[in-house]
């Protein structure tokens, strides 16, 4: 890892890399698991990672806790290293032209200041914008990666990249909390245990109202009076402000049509703590892919019917339009035919209370739930899936499903090519050998005794190395999917992790 503390030097190595994608994460320092997870994302989705730790003083007021604010430099060196950081940047306030009486300031716009926190911390985000707008044009990253904690700090920089032309990504990260539920921040060392106990009532407050807008309240009065209703238990907080408003421009909200930004904040004693969360009115798409044998069928079935989310089965879709072409007699190997009567069938999926056959599958208005499933047409739907026309036309038909939101998808290439705007994205992992052991054990239980573990683990690497490599629709991580190894993890295991992330992406 290389550690840089001067603009020159950081220059000349990032003009020498030939390292791909760049991820940029900008911190003050005091790094924690949030700040982690960050890195963690950036190093997921990237090819080269640059963690910038620097306490910028233009986003402090008068009265705000510069001075006091944790310093832990060499902590900080060993997380980014650990973490497979390419280059720290630890630039000086000379070096970053802070300590200039008169300065170019980059200025937000007023609307976007004046709201949440900007009413209270005056000059706060454009002392943010300038920083990050010199970190940017000094890294150049292709990528960079904020955390949600902070929703409107990554509003106006969003905003700001636009407006500047500056060619970044800008990637929100889901708040990361502590197992109370209070949200990481580099302030919770001020708090003492009785403190950090009642600040829990921040995301407890929020949590209510969440709950009441996932029940159908959308009045933001109403949502506001319930959270206020839960904080009042808590007679030591002091709230600053408990807002919802628009997450894009952040201007407020009398009813919630599309999605609101309920953020809030409060001190506990005298630490300033912050909070948020996304209240969406359309359900989430989860988009779970990877190679065959790492559970992704059994584990999505299992998520929907727990979390009341339609189980988008892309296999059966292709297992439907195989039934339907060996049914109508047309010879596997004509394209021209097959496209023809892609064209005109409807495939309807609705859900089922089977977990074995969670949704029920009707081909041109027929119920074929049962009938796809046979070994004839296990044993054609590959070559049937291979197919542009078919590929092209049930691709088209998932995406339909997508508007409505609701849905778990699996597959190869859901995340990459059908969902690429999925709220949250998973890719599911296993070695081999764990898949090919999996695969024993269904044989077994179907009644096959003569198993060889060895031809398995060969025929499944076969298979992913073709997976892999076709030129239809290839299996690959989405660069913002979030990796899972089910190698050591049950069933129970897995679905609980991604329903954590699934909460997650809803902050």
């Amino acid at each position: 890892m290389y550690i840089v503390r001067k603009i020159g030097e950081l220059k000349n190595i990032l003009t020498d890399l030939d390292r791909g994608k760049i991820g940029f994460v900008p911190t003050m320092g005091a790094l924690h698991s949030g700040h982690e997870s960050l890195i963690k994302r950036a190093r997921l989705s990237t090819d080269f990672v640059v963690v910038s730790i620097f306490v910028n003083p233009l986003q402090f007021g008068l009265n705000e806790d510069l001075d006091q604010y944790p310093r832990q430099l060499a902590k900080d060196e060993e997380i980014c290293r650990n973490l497979g950081v390419g280059l720290l940047f630890i630039p000086s306030e000379g070096d970053m032209k802070t300590l200039q009486g008169d300065t170019t300031f980059v200025v937000p716009p007023i609307s976007m200041m004046s709201a949440l926190c900007g009413k209270y911390r005056e000059g706060h985000f454009q002392g943010v914008a300038t920083i990050v707008t010199k970190l940017l044009n000094l890294v150049n990253p292709d990528v960079a990666f904020f955390g949600q904690k902070d929703a409107q700090q990554v509003a106006i920089i969003r905003r700001m990249v636009d407006d500047l032309f500056i060619p970044v990504k800008i990637e929100s990260c889901p708040i990361i909390r502590e197992d109370s539920g209070l949200a990481l921040s580099s302030r919770n060392q001020y708090l003492n245990p009785v403190q950090k106990q009642e600040a829990t009532v921040l995301y407890k407050s929020l949590q209510v109202a969440h709950d009441a807008f996932l029940a159908g309240e959308r009045k933001v009065r109403v949502l506001l009076d319930l959270a206020m209703e839960e904080l009042r238990q808590v007679s030591t907080i002091e709230v600053q402000y408990l807002d919802i408003v628009d997450p894009v421009n952040l201007q407020p909200l009398d009813t919630i049509t599309k999605e609101g930004l309920m953020a809030i904040a409060a001190y506990c004693g005298t630490t300033r703590l912050i909070d948020n969360v996304m209240l969406k009115v359309k359900k989430p798409i989860i988009a779970i892919d990877g190679p065959a044998g790492a559970g992704k069928s059994t584990i999505s079935r299992k998520l929907a019917h727990e979390l009341g989310l339609l189980y988008l089965d892309t296999g059966a879709m292709y297992r439907a339009i195989t039934w339907l072409v060996m049914d109508k007699g047309i010879p596997l190997d004509d394209t021209h035919a097959i496209a023809l009567e892609v064209e005109k069938a409807t495939i309807e999926l609705s859900p089922s209370d089977d977990l074995k056959l969670p949704v029920t599958v009707r081909v041109n208005q027929r119920d074929v739930t049962k009938e796809i499933r046979t070994p004839a047409v296990t044993k054609n739907v590959s070559h049937i899936a291979a197919q542009k026309a078919v590929r092209a036309k049930l691709v088209k038909l998932q995406q339909v499903y997508g508007k409505q939101g609701g849905i778990i998808a699996e597959g190869r290439d859901i995340g990459t090519n059908v969902f690429t705007n999925a709220n949250l994205k998973i890719f599911l992992t296993a070695s081999v050998n764990a898949r090919a052991k999996r695969r024993s054990h269904d044989l077994r239980q179907q009644g096959e005794t003569n198993i060889d573990l060895p031809q398995l683990e060969k025929d499944i690497a076969q298979r992913d190395f073709l997976d892999s490599t076709r030129e239809l629709a290839p299996l690959q991580q989405a660069p913002d999917a979030i990796a899972l190894n089910t190698d050591n993890l049950s069933i129970e295991e897995v679905t609980e992790k991604i329903k954590q992330f699934i909460a997650g992406s809803e902050k």
